[in-house]
This record gives structure tokens, sequence and C-alpha cells, in this order.
């Protein structure tokens, strides 16, 4: 070859004839109003600002758009990094020189960096078909806005038309890169439900109540409010020194109850659960607490939903899971035996999930999720357990009484009660780099593939503290000083009310 680089069957001699021949063309376009678009539209992407803008208003669209914006972020910020810190080192170019266009037509200040390649291109690009790979037709709508702003490099004497093809091939090559960050979720199944015999109460004559006056949402108008929507139910105020288990055991068991209520949060909710269970009584779920997902997995997060249910005798079997837990406390060993309506967690979960949802309502839940878990895992620390008889370090261990969705490390809906399985989610430190692993895969949205991630489904599950014992989150409720801990699924053990059965 001699002195003379090669690309392919070009050498730099052609490429260069040909760029100063398309320039050539360019110039001896008149002067016109376009000249200020095309200045204007190279101006506007500088630095990203336009794709930043876009994401923005895309962002607020839950759904495909926002992921379309993340993926099209990501995509531009590799393409971004390729091209400024390495292509841009690597191929040292003058740019065109004042003589080459118009006076009118040149971009005045002209960049100092290396022509080669066009980093407004690979943006450009990059955003693009980032968005394109998630949402084809957002992606189509900004197909012209990209090509605009990669002519626009040439008609204003920024680049070379060469650099333009070679940032447009970094920006197509990092959207490609990163098609399998922050992938679509698949659809979450239909909900479905088993239909359950249980007595239409709608007037509350047979219906017993059992209401919660501790629970956070619990006011004066509580009680009036009840006593109108079910006038001939029998309504036990629970408050302040009152065992709240046995109150709600003592309000199952009374004469005459056909059915039994319960007004308050997920633990108020598990224990009228064992008692409606032990009494062989459905249970009418009124939302009531700070935390009511038994109650939206039900369809019963309104009054009105839960009346529905009740006037119609609408019901469905739901399974429970039991927990069996070792712990030892003040020196002394005992067993506790806990009713699991909704989830149990170990390590750093509660904590990621407390993050997400305080973050949720001003970022969405894909960006809330993001930086909640870049958050919690950058300070984490693993904790050292068996499980099932295998030693395991790991951040999380999440055990779901149902599969919930989606499958990652939030999720979010239950849309079937009597599956008969434990959902597992274990979050490991046992893989070599598991921490760079794991926030890789939480700043990508691969979480669900990664390797420290191990998903399964199990009848029945069980962990054994090595070294200092343990503390359980038991349906967002803290079990100090175990163990041991047995997780089983009673299948069919409980009718509820539901206006969806």
């Amino acid at each position: 070859m001699g002195s003379k680089l090669r690309w392919g069957h070009w050498d730099v001699r052609n490429v260069a004839r040909l760029d100063r021949a398309i320039v050539r063309a360019v110039s001896r376009w008149p002067e016109g109003r376009h000249d200020a678009v095309w200045k204007n539209l190279s101006e506007a992407a500088t630095k990203g600002k336009l794709w930043f803008a876009v994401a923005g208003v895309c962002a607020a669209i839950p759904g495909k758009p926002r992921q379309a914006a993340i993926h099209g972020l990501l995509a531009l910020g590799v393409a971004s990094a390729v091209t400024n810190l390495g292509f841009k080192t690597l191929l040292p170019r003058t740019r065109p020189l004042p003589e080459h266009l118009p006076v009118f037509r040149f971009v005045n200040p002209q960049p100092t960096s290396s022509s080669m390649p066009s980093g407004h291109s690979a943006s450009a690009v990059a955003f693009t078909l980032g968005v394109a790979l998630v949402d084809p037709r957002l992606g189509a709508v900004l197909a012209p806005v990209a090509a605009g702003v990669a002519y626009s490099r040439v008609h204003t004497g920024a680049h070379w038309p060469s650099d333009v093809v070679l940032g447009s091939a970094i920006g197509a090559g990092a959207a490609l890169l990163t098609r399998k960050w922050w992938p679509a979720r698949p659809p979450v199944p239909d909900t479905d439900r088993s239909p359950a015999d249980a007595p239409a109460v709608g007037d509350g004559e047979g219906l017993s109540i059992a209401v919660n006056a501790l629970g956070g949402s619990y006011s004066p108008d509580t009680e009036t409010q009840l006593r109108e929507i079910f006038p001939k139910a029998y309504i036990n105020l629970i408050s302040d020194g009152d065992d709240v288990a046995a109150e709600i055991q003592a309000t199952a068991g009374r004469p005459g109850t056909k059915a039994v209520g319960v007004w308050g949060g997920d633990g108020t909710v598990g224990a009228a659960a064992a008692a409606a269970v032990e009494h062989s009584l459905p249970l009418l779920v009124l939302p009531g607490g700070t935390l009511n997902h038994f109650a939206r997995d039900v369809d019963a997060r309104s009054l009105e939903g839960a009346l529905k249910a009740a006037k119609t005798g609408a019901a469905a079997w739901t399974d429970l899971g039991h927990v069996s837990a070792g712990r030892g406390i003040d020196g002394k060993d005992e067993v506790a035996e806990l009713i699991m309506l909704n989830t149990a967690s170990v390590g750093v979960y509660p904590n990621l999930v407390r993050r997400r949802e305080r973050l949720q309502p001003a970022m969405g839940k894909p960006l809330a999720g993001l930086v909640a878990g870049l958050r919690t895992f950058g300070a984490a620390t693993p904790t050292t357990l068996l499980i099932n008889g295998v030693h395991h370090k790991l951040w999380i261990l999440y055990i779901g009484r149902g599969r919930y969705y989606p499958r990652d490390l939030a999720p979010l809906t239950r849309p079937v009660l009597d599956d008969g399985v434990l959902d597992i989610r274990m979050v490991t430190a046992d893989e070599p780099f598991a921490r760079l692993r794991l926030l890789w895969a939480v700043l990508t949205g691969t979480v669900s593939t990664s390797k420290v991630t191990h998903l399964s489904d199990a009848g029945e599950i069980s962990i054994e503290a090595i070294g200092e014992p343990l503390v359980i989150a038991v349906d967002g409720e803290p079990l100090p000083g175990v163990r041991t801990a047995e997780f089983t699924v009673r299948r069919r053990a409980l009718r509820v009310y539901s206006p969806l059965a």
C-alpha cells in the first residue's frame, strides 16, 4: 500500500476528493431562509440539547414512549463517549476552511476539536435508532430530524461528509449495542380469579367488622361511614391498649357471624385472614391502612369496590403463605407462626422499595427504580445465610406469595391469587465482581437476566442464619432475631370478597 491508508477500496485521497466535491455542490446553493433553518437545527443539537428535550417529553408519557426515551439516552451516551473520547483522539482531522463555503453559511465560531467523526451525527442517529428499537412509530417521526441534524453539519461547514457518515455509523452501532438494555417488559397475564361461595352481606347482616383505630388512615368519621354503609353490621373498634390479634379473633368468633370484615393495613388484614381461616369464614377487606397491597390485589382499594362484592356475595379463593420462624429472643428459643398475605424479604429489599416509592411520583417507575437501585446497592452489605441448605451471600432474598410481575427487582402486581407457588428472587454476591455486575444490571435494566439474579418458583423454602440472627420483613412488618424460617403455601385456604370474582 506504500504510504497510503486504505478504507476498503477507497484510499484517503479518494475520500477527500469526494468530500470536497459534495461541499462545493452545497456551496453553490443560493442563500435563503433554509440557511437559518439548518444553522438553528445544528445549534439545537449541540451537546444533545435537542435530544434531551425530546426525551423529557417522552418520559412524561408512561409505557413505550418512556422506555424509548431511556433507551435513546443510553445509546446517545455510549455514542458520545466513543466519539469524543475515542475516535476524535485517534483520527485528528482539519475541519472545512472558510473558503470552502459562503461566509453567510459558515458556522462561527467553528469547533476546535477534530473534524472526524461528527459527534452531532453520532448522537442524532444513536438517540433516534435507540428510540425506534423500542417504539418504531416514534422513531419514524424523529428520523427526518436526525437526518436534518446530520446534513446541517455539512451545510454549515462544521464537518466533511465522510465525518457525518462515520459519526452516523458510530451512532447506529451504539444503539444496536444497547438494544438489550432496559428491554420492554413482557405483558402481565390477565387477572384470573377462582370463584368461591360466600354469603351476600350488603346491608351488614351477619357481618362482623374489626376496625383498627390505630391505623394511619383512621379518623373519627371512619366508624360513622362504615355504619352508614353496613347498618346491620357489628363493628368492633380496636383502640390503644387492645391486643389487635385477640380482638380480631373475638370479632370473628362472635355468634351469628357469617363473614368477617377488617379495616386496616396489611398487618391487620393478615391477622384477620388467620381468624377467618380458623372460623371458616369469608373475609371482607376494607382498605384502611398505610399499605393496602392485598386490598389492591382483590380490587378492594375503595369502599365502593368492597361494597359491590359484599352486596353480590362475589368472592374468590386465595392461597395463604405460612411462615414458621425459629427465634432467639433474650436468650430464649421460640417459634413464631405467621400468615403471609403478600411478601417476605431478607436484606436490602425494604430500603429499595422505600426509596423507589418516594421517588416514583416525580420520576415515574422505571427511572425511580434505577435511581433507588443505584443508591441502595452502592452502599449495600451482603447477608450470609443458608437457603435450602446451600450457602449464599446475597443482597436480597424476596419471597412472594404467588407470582408477581414484572419479573425484576420491583414487582408490582399479582394477577393470580391461587397459583400455589412462592415467587423466589435472589440477588446474590457469590459471583466474581458481584457488586459491579449488579450495578451494571441496574443501570442497564437487565437485572432479570443478570448472573447475580436468580428467579424461581417453589412450594416451600427454608432459610438459616449464619452468625448473627436475621431480620425478616413479613408483609412489611419486621421480625427480628430469626435463626431459621420455613415458608410454605396453603392452597386455597381463604375466601375473600372481590368484585373481580
